[in-house]
């Protein structure tokens, strides 16, 4: 469920660095020295989420170039769903009306899972993926 329209309030969801990797099981040991444990993923599809406390990364390898801020609408920090959220639609509609121009942006009259993209002034790429 997604919350009414509050315009204070825009939560971007889950916050996880995803990290693009030539090696992932070489990287995956790297964050695991480091005490970052597997929460979810598929090795053998190229990709892994490790978490530490509050913390969470994503290892990919082969997926992108570069490494990507990621938000997820609707998931709390533990892959949780979380209600109410707001929706990824909501989201976009409060970038624009900020002057930010997604990148790649969702459909404003879908609903369900969608994603949108960004470029931060210095050229960081930022995903904000909804799920749901």
């Amino acid at each position: 469920m997604t919350e009414p329209d509050h315009a204070s309030r825009r939560d971007l969801g889950a916050f996880s660095v995803s990290l693009s990797v030539s090696d992932l099981a070489v990287s995956r040991a790297f964050y695991e020295k480091l005490g970052f444990e597997v929460a979810g993923g598929e090795a053998d599809q190229g990709w892994v989420i490790l978490r530490n406390g509050g913390a969470v990364i994503g290892l990919f390898q082969g997926m992108f170039e570069g490494n990507i801020l990621t938000f997820n609408p609707g998931w709390s920090l533990d892959g949780d769903e979380v209600d109410p959220f707001t929706d990824i639609r909501r989201i976009q509609v409060m970038l624009r009306e900020r002057g930010i121009e997604p990148v790649e942006s969702v459909d404003e009259e879908g609903s369900g899972p969608g994603h949108l993209t960004l470029t931060d002034p210095d050229g960081n790429a930022i995903l904000i993926d909804q799920h749901r």
